[in-house]
């Protein structure tokens, strides 16, 4: 079979269209470095799809091909068998009113040795919808948050003190960049966005004076160091580093001799997260040991993780530093479940909004632990297009299609339930790589990547199974260039949009009306990758890209006609105030279920958390409110905010 052949096969496009309108065609040398980095399809005989999706309790026959008349076929869940027939014909009649949840069809020869087998995915017909009309939310940075207690970066307590303080203002939630983890041993690496696991949670959140058995003296001891790790208008993440898990590892000591309450809530923490949470605990004892080497690079016997060796590893010599670990991840499981409790207390109806990030580092453990299911040595990004003329990489690895489908979308399955069982709403960055990732070879330009399809009905059908369990709305960031239809199969299947005003116009440059928003979705001013309200109206966010040797993808020219279209629609809307309580006018007005309001933009801030393109450049991820926590309803105009808000 040639290249282009199996390009296909894989869903590969070997044309397409970027976002500045320029047409690709893809050649036969990156055709071959992006199949070098994915898996090769399973092979099937007689079924003619790579997976079955059941919607509901109704019918549904299952094509084959005709030489199978007469084959034997079962419905297997967890390795038992809760159906079998035969094929009649060419089709599979399957039994109907069989409960939501994941299977695997297979078709068997007489011994009963399967040959052909397919993931079975019977799904609500729509995801979680919520129980609430129409209400707002307040999006922050939670390791901005400042208060005099923290340890230098926002934390669970901060969350928790910002949740008591919302509801008071009328607010149904708190909206969260990525809370994975990350490597804590690399403080330059802090993006939330490029984690090592998406399936646990970043260490650095815990507030440590909350830990079990952690002495005061510990404390009293380490005062000078965590009075100075607060000062500053950036995160120092080494120092936070360096303290957290010095107090982390004083409090291990101590739980791990106690026989108490807290030690039975432990060990049922570690059973109810099973293999994952021993194989990540492996990984990071694991990863230290062999220092700087990516894990590719490591002995032969664990570039793979195996059960058998996971746990003579977690039962041997190291087994306090892999425990340690899985206590880490305990914490901070605890801490986040009480702030989401809280939430719910206090009557909020969305309670934590949590972003969800694209994809994971390549040497991070989720790239060890599912090796076939995402691919390590390709980088998930975008083409060029208006803003990023250039291109993106975003040094991310993504799932592939194959591996999912030959591991049941188990892998897709757990990174939704990691965010989701916190959470009332989760938001899932670049949403499109449902439908197809733009995936660039290792050491290419982001010009050099191509589209690879993926599929899109199938992991939809996941999210709404996970949604309806967890009661758990999902919010697609459906931005950029957008396929046909795309939006409209997102909507079936319950999966509402993400509405960012800066991108709601016409083709003539006018803003939309509040009217023309979508109600099914999330609709907000700005995000984190764009200017904030300040410094959107003062050309700032323009200033500082030049400054950076950046493409702002703007003028000064085009930026004061939009300003004058902002102002306009305001003035056509009879909203007074032209300053951000004014957007969030013109917002609450809109049907949109959700409206998410920037605390950054509420304080005034000019400078956006990110600035896509830069590493260093910028001091990206790492800048602290210049506002503490308890001055919050100081330096907000509460009496603006709630006039904006009345239609909400």
């Amino acid at each position: 079979m040639d290249v282009y052949s199996k390009a296909r096969d894989l869903g590969i496009d070997l044309e397409f269209v970027d976002g500045q309108g320029h047409r690709h065609v893809v050649n036969g040398e990156r055709l071959s470095a992006i199949l070098d980095g994915l898996p090769s399809l399973s092979q099937r005989l007689y079924l003619k799809q790579p997976v079955v999706i059941v919607i509901g309790s109704g019918a549904c026959r299952v094509p084959v091909d005709a030489a199978a008349n007469g084959i034997g076929w079962r419905i297997v869940e967890r390795n038992a068998v809760v159906a079998r027939g035969r094929v009649a014909g060419a089709t599979i009649e399957l039994p109907q009113s069989m409960a939501i949840g994941a299977y695997r069809l297979e078709l068997e020869i007489g011994s009963g040795d399967t040959f052909d087998a397919v993931p079975l995915l019977v799904t609500p017909a729509v995801a979680y919808q919520g129980s609430f009309d129409r209400v707002w939310v307040l999006s922050v940075q939670l390791y901005g948050l400042s208060s005099s207690r923290n340890w230098g970066i926002g934390d669970f307590t901060d969350l928790a003190a910002l949740i008591e303080l919302a509801a008071e203002w009328g607010c149904a939630g708190i909206g969260l960049n990525p809370l994975h983890a990350l490597f804590d041993d690399r403080p330059l690496e802090c993006s939330p966005y490029a984690p090592n696991s998406r399936l646990f949670l970043n260490p650095l959140y815990i507030d440590p004076e909350r830990l079990p058995n952690l002495p005061r003296a510990w404390l009293a001891q380490h005062r000078e160091q965590l009075d100075q790790a607060r000062h500053g208008e950036l995160i120092d993440y080494a120092a936070v580093a360096e303290l957290k898990f010095a107090a982390l590892r004083h409090a291990f000591e101590t739980f791990s001799t106690a026989n108490t309450t807290a030690r039975v809530e432990f060990e049922a923490f570690r059973h109810d997260r099973g293999e994952l949470l021993q194989r990540f605990a492996c990984f990071e004892v694991l990863r230290r040991q062999f220092g700087s080497l990516p894990w590719w690079q490591w002995p032969e016997e664990w570039r793979r993780p195996d059960g058998t060796r996971i746990q003579a590893f977690r039962n041997g010599p190291r087994r306090a530093e892999v425990e340690f670990v899985e206590f880490v991840q305990w914490c901070a499981a605890a801490q986040l479940q009480s702030c989401a409790d809280l939430a719910v207390e206090r009557g909020m109806a969305v309670g934590l909004y949590i972003d969800v990030a694209v994809g994971v580092q390549p040497g991070g453990f989720d790239a060890w632990n599912e090796q076939n299911a995402i691919s390590r040595g390709l980088s998930v990004g975008a083409p060029p297009d208006q803003l990023n003329t250039a291109g993106q990489n975003w040094g991310l690895a993504g799932f592939n299609a194959a591996g999912l489908e030959a591991s049941d979308f188990a892998p897709f399955r757990e990174m939704l339930r990691a965010s989701m069982r916190f959470a009332g709403a989760i938001r899932l960055d670049h949403v499109l790589g449902l439908n197809r990732l733009y995936l660039i070879p290792s050491g290419a330009s982001p010009r050099d990547g191509v589209y690879v399809e993926m599929p899109l009905e199938a992991l939809l059908g996941v999210i709404a199974q996970e949604s309806v369990s967890q009661r758990c709305i999902t919010i697609g960031e459906d931005l950029g260039t957008v396929p046909d239809g795309f939006r409209d199969t997102l909507a079936d299947w319950g999966v509402w949009s993400y509405k960012v005003m800066m991108f709601e116009r016409g083709h003539d440059g006018a803003f939309i009306g509040p009217s023309s928003y979508a109600a099914n979705a999330l609709v907000t001013f700005n995000t984190h990758d764009l200017a904030s309200f300040a410094g959107w109206q003062s050309h700032s966010d323009l200033r500082v890209k030049r400054e950076l040797g950046l493409d702002p993808g703007e003028t000064d020219a085009v930026r004061a006609d939009t300003l004058l279209a902002f102002e306009w629609k305001m003035g056509e809307e009879h909203i007074a105030l032209r300053n951000f309580f004014g957007v969030v006018e013109f917002l609450a007005r809109t049907p949109s279920r959700i409206l998410a309001v920037a605390l950054d933009d509420l304080i005034g801030l000019k400078d956006q958390p990110n600035i896509p393109g830069t590493v260093t450049e910028h001091p990206n991820w790492r800048r602290r409110l210049p506002v503490e926590l308890n001055d919050l309803g100081l330096r907000i105009d509460l009496d603006a905010l709630r006039h904006a808000l009345r239609d909400r």
